[in-house]
């Protein structure tokens, strides 16, 4: 493991960006390595995809299925920010069985605790360590522009202070849940993005270095209250948001996709009905049907996973509005995700899905 392998999650990097927005290390990279549109998890949201990577596994294997869920044995709520939940060994496990050093660096403290346990170093623009602080500065508000840039130049400073193996490198889409991909704001944020990766490949030798993103990005204009519309019928339901974290100036908890618990598991049939009549549902699924389609872990999702056509989020009114120019993620219309590999030797190698980064490092580097 002389080598350093890199894996950068550009969280939000919709395809559309990389159309609409010009970045020419990245485009250097797909040039001189490859470029493939690949496929990420459904449910598309952070916490799904990112421990995909970092495991290689579908979250049927490591239990990661949301953001945040509910504890059917413990009756509560809770956000999924913490590595107790993870059930399949990460490459950061597997790199320090070799004998190897991995590190994480993350513009999200969430993903920090979620992932960073088996790292030998794990930090965030919102828990930067003082030596980060020191090399690149202090770093910018999360909900910025620069704060991507800040996380890859920091990791790029640890990169060059000591030797690690393997390195995460991840992101926030604050600028794409923020701005489309014509906006001049996103081109200025990718045009940041690409400038600190050009760095990152110019400073640290010997890098072989994967790109993907965790998910797409859709406007929506059009939010559905679901319990309100099952009780219409005399069906109580508790709606829970998937894509629900700390981070509500993203997407204000709305998202495309939301798990439905029944009070009554004998109203699934009528409730599959009504939801799969519902303008603006593109499919409605109960719980084992879901498990087999989008390889979830069946004990930890709804009675019904619900998913919405590219316009819609699921909320309820009295708690959250639909904000003019809402832009989220979380449906099958926010799964594709670019995939470049450069400075590596990936041939053989078929890149498909976001997963395939973490199965890659699995399979032929830690293996």
């Amino acid at each position: 493991m002389a080598r350093t392998t890199v894996l950068v999650m550009i969280d939000g990097l919709d395809p559309e960006y990389l159309a609409a927005c010009p970045a020419p290390n990245l485009q250097r990279f797909a040039s001189d390595g490859f470029c493939v549109t690949g496929s990420g998890m459904m449910p598309s949201v952070t916490n799904v995809n990112n421990t995909t990577m970092v495991t290689g596994h579908y979250p049927a294997q490591h239990g990661i299925v949301s953001n945040y869920w509910l504890d059917r044995q413990a009756g509560i709520e809770e956000y999924v920010e913490s590595g107790e939940f993870i059930c399949a060994e990460t490459i950061f496990a597997q790199c320090r069985r070799r004998g190897g050093r991995s590190l994480l660096a993350a513009s999200k403290d969430k993903l920090r605790r979620l992932l960073g346990d088996d790292t030998d170093l794990a930090f965030s623009s919102e828990l930067p360590t003082a030596q980060a602080v020191t090399a690149v500065g202090d770093p910018p508000d999360v909900y910025s522009l620069e704060v991507n840039a800040w996380t890859i130049n920091a990791a790029r400073e640890a990169l060059r202070a000591e030797h690690y193996d393997l390195a995460f490198i991840a992101t926030t889409d604050y600028a794409m849940h923020a701005y489309g991909p014509e906006h001049p704001e996103s081109r200025r944020h990718v045009a940041i993005l690409d400038e600190a990766l050009g760095q990152l490949v110019a400073d640290v030798p010997d890098l072989q270095l994967l790109i993907t993103a965790d998910h797409g990005m859709s406007d929506k204009r059009r939010m559905l209250n679901l319990p309100a519309v099952l009780r219409k019928h005399g069906i109580a339901a508790r709606a829970v948001p998937i894509i629900k974290d700390l981070y509500v100036v993203h997407h204000s908890n709305l998202g495309g996709c939301i798990f439905l618990h029944l009070e009554d598991h004998r109203a699934l049939d009528d409730a599959l009905e009504i939801l799969r009549e519902t303008d603006g549902i593109e499919e409605a699924l109960p719980r084992t049907e879901a498990a087999r389609r989008f390889s979830l872990m069946e004990e930890r999702i709804g009675d019904i996973v619900v998913t919405g056509s590219a316009d819609v989020v699921f909320g309820d009114p009295a708690e959250v509005s639909l904000r003019p120019g809402l832009r989220s993620h979380g449906s099958a219309h926010e799964q594709q995700v670019p995939i470049i590999g450069y400075g590596g030797d990936f041939g053989g190698f078929e890149f498909r899905e976001n997963r395939d980064l973490g199965r890659y490092v699995s399979e032929r580097i830690l293996g």
